[in-house]
């Protein structure tokens, strides 16, 4: 249900800004390699990494409130699942238009309150896997 390939295709052309929660500086984690993805097809990102100061060319949110809320779009979600749920709420509070969890990470509650406060949601899924997908005009395999 949160894993729906056009919810993911909705966001993806609907929004240019995402807030990565969890976004690291190490070349050799999947945060980064998504964030650098999502930059180099034009759009914004905005990490957030309370151990973090700067990611690459970008400043480094220690938390999402931290951020100006006129710039939340897509919360994007790299931490494990049972941590999920405390930013998908702090993201609703702030006004986020859109919640994406990450591949593994899986919060139906969380997904549910998001959907319930009129967030788009998926859930599951990778902008880095969907958005070329989009772009071709094709769908996964699996949706």
């Amino acid at each position: 249900m949160y894993d729906d390939f056009e919810t993911a295709r909705k966001i993806l052309t609907s929004y240019r800004r995402f807030a990565i929660v969890g976004c690291s500086a190490n070349p050799s984690r999947a945060s980064f390699r998504v964030a650098t993805y999502l930059l180099g097809q034009g759009f914004e990102v905005i990490p957030v990494n309370p151990n973090e100061e700067r990611i690459g060319d970008l400043d480094c949110f220690p938390e999402l409130s931290s951020i100006p809320t006129e710039e939340l779009e897509v919360v994007d979600i790299f931490r494990r699942s049972e941590f999920a749920g405390k930013h998908v709420d702090e993201a609703i509070e702030l006004g986020a238009k859109a919640i994406w969890m990450q591949l593994g990470v899986i919060d139906a509650a969380a997904a549910r309150r998001a959907r319930d406060a009129g967030l788009d949601v998926v859930m599951d899924r990778c902008p880095a896997i969907d958005h070329p997908l989009i772009r071709s005009n094709s769908r996964p395999t699996n949706s």
